[in-house]
């Protein structure tokens, strides 16, 4: 898919938005240099991206979402979507900084990046830049998260994906009953043995009330968990 920057309505933030300290340093006339709006735009990409993945992801842990966020908004992702958006010929830079090799500078394309998502924002709101930001990241995080833990075997459209560093056993096996079956599988907590201080819960997971995983453990979500492995397990074995 080819990047295209948004449509703006003021123009002069915009110009402000490739406005490199270096060009600013060297043109007395310039007020200010885009390194506020990057600021502001880191921010506002960090909310957003959050957002997106908490509610895509709702079974991966806050370490997981974490390092998943952080991989969609370093340098070298957000320095490729900047080239993406020709932002290397569209940058404001000194003499020096563009003989050496500014404009594809990915630390550079990177903070010009999140400058203009900066201006965007003061420009429209955060309805259409998070609509931006949402239509150019989506299809990176399915990307990201499907080269993170590839079945085997490509053409079989029955495998779970084995376990990746961003998506949990429940996630995993939701993927394959939504694939397979088009509904969410159903976890019960069937059991509960021990103290109240090391109480144990079973839980089993079913799909149209065919059971395909049970696990134990002291916190019933990770007990859920263990049922999903079982399950991962049993229909990669069938």
């Amino acid at each position: 898919m080819t990047q295209k920057l948004p449509s703006f309505k003021n123009q002069v933030l915009l110009q402000l938005a490739f406005t490199h300290r270096s060009y600013a340093n060297e043109n007395p006339s310039e007020k200010e240099d885009n390194e506020r709006l990057e600021f502001l735009g880191d921010a506002v990409l960090g909310f957003v991206i959050a957002e997106m993945l908490y509610l895509k992801y709702p079974s991966i842990n806050e370490a997981q979402l974490t390092h998943l966020r952080s991989r969609l908004v370093d340098e070298k992702q957000l320095g490729k979507l900047g080239k993406e958006l020709g932002l290397g010929a569209l940058m404001r830079l000194g003499k020096g900084a563009a003989k050496d090799g500014g404009r594809g500078n990915p630390s550079l394309l990177n903070d010009t990046f999140e400058a203009m998502v900066g201006a965007y924002f003061l420009d429209a709101g955060i309805e259409p830049v998070k609509k931006y930001i949402l239509n150019m990241f989506q299809p990176l995080v399915e990307t990201l998260v499907s080269n993170s833990g590839k079945s085997t075997d490509a053409d079989n459209q029955n495998a779970v994906q084995p376990k990746s560093t961003f998506i949990d056993s429940k996630n995993r096996f939701q993927q394959w009953a939504l694939a397979n079956y088009q509904i969410k599988p159903t976890y019960t907590i069937i059991a509960e043995s021990g103290p109240d201080h090391a109480k144990q819960f079973t839980a089993q997971v079913s799909i149209l009330g065919e059971v395909y995983g049970m696990g134990t453990d002291r916190r019933k979500q990770e007990a859920e968990k263990r049922a999903a492995e079982m399950a991962i397990e049993k229909v990669q074995n069938e």
